[in-house]
């Protein structure tokens, strides 16, 4: 009983705080003070008394309110949720509890009118407005109270924006000067543009740069001046950019490096000894490293400096960057002095390297939930040894095994087991027969070779074992191109099948196509991947991610194999897989407001079988349905074409195919904390090439091809603890290519009320990570 009024209590409350926050039944001004005002936010006219509007008015504005302080208190849909769970918690008692959490952590307390400083409002805004061009703008704040309630609102006039009239660069001889007059045609003050500081600010900064190209090491943007002359008239403004006469002479003159010095053991507890040691001279270096734990030619290959050549800024990054990201060291550092106390034009260059121990030991456990209804958990151990044969080689040994099981649906208790282990060899350079290429851009260009072996055991039913091997290599254009192209790929895939022969008919009765995706399988290609992202400057509206694949097998192989009794082409007695497979993977991350994110993504395969083929192998094949793909459906559930797989429940559903079209569309929110939302719809399908007379429907034409798209919605909470994100995402179906034509749309049958129609069509998906 006592536990039941408990439940009936919290529900009233619960309920209480819905009603509060959607009817407004608390008010936000309920609890202020006598002679409080809440403050509801600015507003402001941008030139109220004249009919001409300033460039990006809109823009200019919504940048001049991000500028004023304070900010009002937080709302969502007008309701200022923050504010009222303030309001409702009251003052608690205690430093703990749920009155505390609610009125400390996840509300506010009320932003009063007081707070608004209309003086260093106007400064702000009247500072900005300069900046811009507008130069003669005023700013005149004010505040509007109506009861409890308040606001401030800004008039601007701006007056007219000054443009740039001409633009002057130094004129002497000085060595400085010739190589600032030498670039002068990239600047970034161009004749007709609008006056604005952040560009002159830029200006300065691109100058800086093309002066640590060619040895001025210390010289610093501030060196530089830009007078700026407003009195030219007609909203004009004459730039002359000169050097400062108080620059210091370290400043103005180029530096060239003498020693290089290289500690690759280097510890604060072993300075003097390692200082003190006798290094070995290699080329322009001299390496401390008295254990001799690097081959001297390491260094050749992450160092850029020469003795006696300039100082300059992309040697120093691009040097930078490869001792961090060859992965075999702790810290780096690189220190520059001056030779005699800038007494000459010469720099000693002091390399800090502390190694990362040479072996480790990572483990991860990793728990799954898949749309079919299968649970499961899989552990990994590698094992990471670093600088193996002295060059900055790293080999990583890792074995894994897992298990996956059906919770519900008539296949409860059909278990899956897999086991894995690899080996992967990584050397940080090309290694090429006949040829020795050096890259000479900021990324270490890498050479893999790696083994694996993986066993599946799906159930009782059937096994697959996989052997793989792979030789290729792996660079980066820039910081955002990279490639990737293994011009060796051997796999070999086996299988067994239940020994229960009514059992064994049973499957491959129920499951079309599976006998022939279980054959032995010998595929010998290449293939390469091409990626492009700008998805780590975070500064850009728009982030956009692209990643293609081409892989092919049995091309050259085919031209040299024999054939056996039946026709097909044969290396050591097994039929090769020969093909063509082509991927490409579009997304598109736009940021409608700071929260908010508009996420897209097309993906694209076409296989091509021919030779002994007439279809990609199984291995190779591309698959809908599931958590990262078209969640309304179960995982490689769908397909392909207008087939649909009967009693699914009852087998473990592969369906696959050569071609596949999908399109996700996600809309992503804060909510508060670490706890976001998500708003999705996929749509897509798999087909094969041609059509297996077994699966109706399964083939791909142009004519029907959008006709048996399979369309799903949904919503998704996510944690994202920036180290990890766990995801979870309900969707149902919207369009069912395996119905009848004319019937595939289902949007009418949506009944959220029904138990049946729940079962029946809600997926449930749990990930780690966002789906794309």
């Amino acid at each position: 009983m006592k536990r039941g009024v408990k439940m009936r209590q919290q529900i009233k409350s619960g309920l209480f705080i819905l009603a509060c926050l959607i009817f407004g039944a608390c008010s936000s001004t309920k609890n202020l003070k006598p002679g409080e005002i809440l403050y509801t936010g600015a507003d402001i006219n941008i030139n109220p008394d004249s009919t001409a509007k300033i460039d990006n008015q809109k823009e200019v504005k919504g940048v001049l309110l991000d500028k004023t302080r304070p900010n009002p208190n937080k709302s969502i849909l007008g309701i200022k949720f923050k504010l009222a769970m303030y309001n409702l918690a009251g003052e608690p008692k205690k430093s703990k509890g749920i009155r505390y959490w609610l009125r400390n952590k996840v509300g506010e307390p009320p932003v009063l009118l007081s707070e608004v400083k209309i003086p260093y409002n106007n400064a702000v805004l009247k500072s900005y407005l300069i900046s811009q061009g507008y130069l003669q703008s005023e700013v005149n704040g004010d505040t509007v109270v109506s009861g409890k309630k308040g606001k401030a609102l800004y008039t601007v006039v701006t007056g007219a924006r000054y443009k740039i009239n001409s633009v002057e660069f130094p004129k002497d001889s000085t060595g400085i000067v010739q190589i600032i007059n030498q670039n002068k045609d990239k600047t970034l003050l161009k004749v007709g543009d609008n006056y604005d500081l952040e560009t002159y600010k830029n200006e300065r900064i691109r100058i800086d740069n093309d002066l640590k190209e060619q040895g001025y090491f210390y010289f610093n943007p501030d060196y530089l001046i830009l007078q700026v002359d407003s009195t030219v008239g007609k909203h004009l403004v004459d730039i002359r950019i000169k050097v400062k006469d108080i620059a210091p002479d370290a400043g103005l003159k180029p530096y060239t490096i003498d020693k290089i010095n290289i500690y690759p053991n280097y510890s604060l507890r072993r300075d003097s000894a390692i200082r003190n040691s006798t290094p070995e001279v290699y080329k322009d270096f001299n390496i401390y490293d008295t254990r001799h734990t690097y081959k001297p030619g390491l260094f050749d290959r992450l160092v850029f400096f020469k003795k006696d050549e300039l100082y300059n800024r992309r040697d120093h990054n691009q040097s930078l960057n490869r001792m961090v990201n060859i992965g075999i060291f702790q810290n780096v550092k690189a220190e520059f002095l001056p030779v005699d106390s800038f007494r000459n034009n010469k720099l000693n260059l002091n390399i800090f390297l502390t190694p990362l121990k040479k072996n480790s030991l990572s483990f991860s456990l990793t728990g799954t939930s898949k749309s079919n209804n299968f649970v499961g958990s899989e552990a990994k151990l590698t094992q990471t040894t670093r600088n193996l044969f002295r060059g900055g080689e790293q080999l990583d040994v890792s074995v894994s095994g897992g298990f996956e099981t059906q919770v519900s649906g008539q296949a409860k208790g059909l278990n899956s087991y897999s086991f894995t282990t690899e080996a992967k060899l990584t050397f940080p350079r090309f290694i090429l027969p006949f040829f020795n290429f050096n890259s000479t851009n900021a990324f270490i260009p890498k050479t893999i070779a790696s083994l694996s072996y993986q066993s599946l055991n799906r159930g009782s039913l059937y096994g697959l074992n996989s052997f793989k091997g792979e030789f290729g290599y792996n660079w980066k254009e820039n910081l955002y191109k990279e490639h990737s192209f293994n011009p060796i790929s051997i796999n070999y895939v086996t299988s067994n099948v239940t020994n229960d022969t009514a059992r064994r008919d049973s499957l491959f009765s129920a499951n079309p196509g599976l006998e022939k995706n279980l054959e032995r399988q010998f595929i010998i290609g290449s293939n390469y991947s091409f990626t492009f992202t700008n998805q780590m400057e975070d500064f850009r509206r728009n982030n956009i991610y692209f990643n293609g694949t081409l892989e092919t097998g049995g091309n050259v192989w085919g031209l040299f194999a024999g054939k056996n009794d039946e026709g097909k082409k044969t290396v050591l007695g097994i039929p090769i897989n020969q093909f063509i497979r082509v991927e490409t993977d579009f997304r598109d991350y736009y940021k409608i407001t700071k929260n908010l994110i508009w996420a897209s993504r097309l993906n694209l395969g076409y296989g091509y079988g021919y030779g002994n083929n007439t279809s990609i192998p199984f291995v190779r094949q591309f698959f809908a349905g599931g958590s990262n793909d078209i969640r309304a459906f179960a995982a490689r559930s769908l397909g392909p074409g207008s087939y649909k797989l009967p009693n699914q429940t009852n087998n473990y559903t592969d369906q696959s195919g050569d071609i596949k079209a999908m399109v996700n569309t996600e809309l992503r929110f804060k909510l508060f904390s670490v706890l976001y939302g998500a708003l999705f719809a996929d749509a897509g399908n798999v087909w094969l090439r041609k059509e297996d007379p077994l699966r109706p429907g399964s083939g791909f034409n142009f004519k029907d091809a959008l006709d048996e798209i399979a369309v799903g919605t949904g919503a998704g909470l996510r944690v994202d603890a920036s180290i990890f994100v766990i995801r979870l995402d309900v969707a149902f179906p919207i369009r069912k290519p395996y119905l009848e034509p004319g019937n595939r749309w289902v949007i009418d049958q949506v009944d959220f009320g029904s138990s049946t129609w729940r079962k029946e069509n809600l997926i449930y998906n749990i990930g780690i990570g966002y789906p794309f």
